[in-house]
C-alpha cells in the first residue's frame, strides 16, 4: 500500500474525520485491490501449449471484501443501550441504599464499580474488539474511581485527590484508547477540577460570585488544554469541547461582578476561533457549537450591559453584520483558492 495513501488516512483519523476501524478498512481494500492487480495476467499475454485446442480462459481473482471491524452497527447499539440500563439499575439501587450503607461498604462499592469499568474496558482494548464501548466504559470507570477517592478520604482532601485520580486515568485512557467518550470525560473531570480549586483552594471563605471570575479565568485554561489535546487526538470532538469550556467561562464571568464586558470578549473569541476552524476543517460541530455560544451568551451580556432590550436588538444586529462580512470574505477567499 502506498504510504502516501496511509498517510492521508492517518491524517484524517486524528483530525476526526474517519474513525480507526474505517481507516482500517479502507487500508484493507486498498492492499485487496493491489494484489488483485498484481496476480491478474491478460489471457492474451498467457503462452499457448495447444494451438488446436484452445486454452480456458482463467476468471479474474475475485475480490473479497475486507472485514470490517464492525460487523453489526445495531449489535453495537444494543449491547450500549443493554450495558446503560445496567448501570442505571445499579446505580440506582447504590442511591437508594447509600444512606445505609455504612464508609466501609461505601469504599468497597465505588472501588468495585470502578475496577469493574476498567478492568473490562481494559480486556477489550486489549483483545481489539469494540474500540467505541471501550472508550465508553473507560471514561465511566474514571468518574467512579474519582467518586470512590472522595467516598474514601472525605472533606475537601478527598474532592482534590478525587479529581488528580480521575484527571490521571483519564489522560492515561486518552493516550492508550484515544477515544472521543475519554475526552468527554477528561473534559467534566476538568470541570469539576476547576470548580473545586476555586472553592476549596483559592476561595475557600469568600462568596461565590467573587470567584466566578477566578473559574471563568480556570476554564479559559481547561479549553486552551483542550485545543491542544486536539493537535494529536480527535480533533473535532477536542475543539468542540474547547468550545464548550469557552462558553463555561462566559457564565462564570456573567456571574461575576461587573464581568459583562468579559463574558463578551470570551462568549466571541471561543466561537470566532471555532468558525474559523470550520472554515478550514468544514466540520459541522465547530458551526453548531460557535453558533449556539453567540446565541446564548450575547443577547445576556448585552442586556447585563445596557439594560435595554433596545440595546440587546442594535449589539445582535451589529453582531449578525459581522458574521455576514466574515461568511463573504472567507467565501470570496475560498473562491479564489479554487481559481
Amino acid at each position: 500500500m502506498p504510504s502516501r495513501l496511509d498517510d492521508e488516512l492517518t491524517r484524517l483519523v486524528s483530525a476526526g474525520v474517519l474513525r480507526p476501524y474505517q481507516a482500517q478498512a479502507l487500508r484493507s481494500a486498498a492492499e485487496a485491490d493491489a494484489q488483485g492487480a498484481s496476480t491478474s495476467q491478460p489471457a492474451a499475454s498467457r503462452p499457448s501449449t495447444r494451438e488446436a485446442s484452445p486454452q480456458p480462459t482463467k476468471s479474474e481473482p475475485r475480490r473479497v471484501p475486507p472485514t470490517a471491524a464492525h460487523s453489526s452497527a445495531l449489535t453495537e447499539v444494543l449491547g450500549y443501550i443493554g450495558g446503560a440500563l445496567l448501570l442505571g439499575a445499579v446505580a440506582l439501587l447504590t442511591v437508594a441504599n447509600w444512606g445505609e450503607m455504612g464508609r466501609a461498604a461505601r469504599i468497597s462499592t465505588g472501588t468495585s464499580a470502578a475496577v469493574i469499568l476498567l478492568g473490562t474496558a481494559a480486556v477489550l482494548a486489549l483483545v481489539g474488539r469494540r474500540e467505541q464501548l471501550s472508550s465508553a466504559l473507560a471514561s465511566l470507570g474514571c468518574c467512579v474511581a474519582g467518586f470512590a477517592t472522595y467516598v474514601a478520604i472525605e472533606g475537601e482532601s478527598g474532592r482534590i485527590a478525587g479529581v488528580a485520580v480521575a484527571l490521571v486515568l483519564a489522560v492515561l485512557g486518552v493516550w492508550w484508547l484515544a477515544g472521543s467518550s475519554l475526552l468527554v470525560a477528561t473534559f467534566a473531570i476538568l470541570a469539576v477540577g476547576v470548580l473545586v480549586i476555586t472553592a476549596d483552594v483559592l476561595t475557600p471563605d469568600t462568596s461565590s460570585a467573587s470567584s466566578a471570575g477566578i473559574a471563568g479565568t480556570g476554564f479559559i485554561l481547561v479549553a486552551f488544554v483542550l485545543a491542544v489535546t486536539g493537535l494529536v487526538r480527535d480533533q473535532v470532538t477536542a475543539w468542540s469541547l474547547a468550545g464548550a469550556a469557552m462558553f463555561s467561562s462566559s457564565v462564570c464571568w456573567l456571574i461575576q461582578e461587573r464581568g459583562e464586558v468579559m463574558a463578551l470578549v470570551v462568549g466571541t473569541a471561543g466561537p470566532a476561533a471555532l468558525l474559523f476552524a470550520y472554515s478550514r476543517r468544514h466540520a459541522s460541530a465547530y458551526a453548531v457549537v460557535g453558533c449556539s455560544i453567540l446565541l446564548v451568551i450575547w443577547p445576556i451580556s448585552l442586556y447585563q450591559l445596557t439594560n435595554n432590550v433596545a440595546g440587546v436588538a442594535i449589539g445582535l444586529v451589529i453582531a449578525s453584520t459581522a458574521l455576514l462580512v466574515a461568511v463573504l470574505l472567507l467565501t470570496r477567499r475560498q473562491r479564489r483558492l479554487v481559481r
